[in-house]
């Protein structure tokens, strides 16, 4: 049998230090409407059941007549302002989720939601409407308190959801530098990376230990296999040694680690869904070998856009079987 997500492993480092490792989620790669086009995918997303992992793009959308601005879901920095924003489309949409699980109490699977947020526009304005949307929501999130040495990991308060973000310094200066000490994290940034070398070994694409604020490590699936997805060819051995090395590296060192985006369809449906030709390996069967291999491994997230076909196969329910 396949290996199997299973429920949240209890990991500790050095004085009690909280990691969840030891499961592989779904991450609901774009799961946000394109103009008048999928709008329900966070629906489709959240029934394929928690725990799960959701992506939410945003941009800084900026109305010169009226010179108001805010925060939008959308996946090009130039946003037209008519797009939804993350309060409606995702905090409020789980409510009923987080708030039956803090009712419950039953901490076995937290965070049963990982908010993976990836800035197309890092504005400083941007950067502190996130932060105070966030703290709107401070009781449903996983935190850490701020320490003054950022190598002092603290252990993680958790609660039924878990924010992600980007592995740039500005927004670190505003979810990390301008936290007051002892007060609590709401955003956990990535690793900086070096993928320039994507074949290099993982000391020289991700050379630094997790630390109190950077806690993941998220990477194009091009640095397991270098080829493009449409030119990857069948999934080896060696493919496969190469994700289990990137795997056991990223958890030794404390972080949990996230592929993108691993897909497989024919052009006709690709375009049909709103995919991206880069991520397709041009079949199901394709996308299901590197599937299999990244629940295998461990992998943390593994980011595609067929949410109900990933969830089938790590729950072990795939037709294909």
């Amino acid at each position: 049998m396949w290996f199997r997500a299973i429920s949240l492993a209890l990991v500790f480092w050095g004085s009690g230090i909280y990691l969840a490792q030891g499961r592989v989620l779904l991450d609901a790669h774009n799961c946000y409407p394109s103009g008048e086009w999928w709008a329900d995918r966070i629906d489709r997303a959240l029934s394929t059941g928690t725990p799960l992992a959701i992506e939410q793009d945003l941009a800084w959308y900026v109305d010169h007549r009226t010179g108001r601005s805010w925060s939008v879901l959308s996946h090009s920095a130039s946003a037209t302002g008519s797009e939804p924003a993350m309060k409606a489309y995702f905090f409020e949409r789980i409510r009923p989720i987080v708030e039956k699980a803090l009712k419950e109490g039953n901490r076995r699977d937290w965070p049963l939601i990982t908010l993976n947020l990836d800035l197309k526009t890092e504005e400083p304005e941007h950067l502190k409407a996130i932060w105070n949307l966030l703290a709107e929501y401070q009781d449903w999130i996983t935190t850490a308190p701020r320490a003054s040495n950022i190598h002092t990991m603290a252990s993680l308060n958790i609660r039924p959801l878990l924010v992600l973000t980007g592995e740039s310094n500005a927004q670190k200066a505003v979810f990390y530098d301008q936290v007051a000490i002892g007060d609590p994290l709401l955003v956990f940034g990535a690793t900086p990376t070096h993928n320039d070398d994507a074949g290099a070994p993982p000391s020289i694409l991700a050379p630094e230990p997790a630390d109190n604020y950077h806690r993941w490590w998220n990477n194009p699936w091009r640095v397991v296999e270098l080829e493009e997805p449409s030119a990857a060819g069948d999934w080896s051995a060696q493919d496969e040694k190469r994700l289990n090395e990137l795997v056991r590296y990223a958890h030794e060192r404390g972080f949990w680690i996230r592929f993108y985006t691993l897909d497989g369809e024919s052009s006709a449906e690709e375009s049909d869904h709103g995919w991206f030709h880069s991520y397709n390996f041009g079949s199901i069967d394709a996308a299901r070998a590197r599937w299999r291999a990244a629940i295998r491994a461990g992998v943390d997230f593994v980011a595609v856009d067929q949410y109900e076909e990933f969830a089938k196969e790590l729950h072990g329910t795939s037709d294909s079987r």
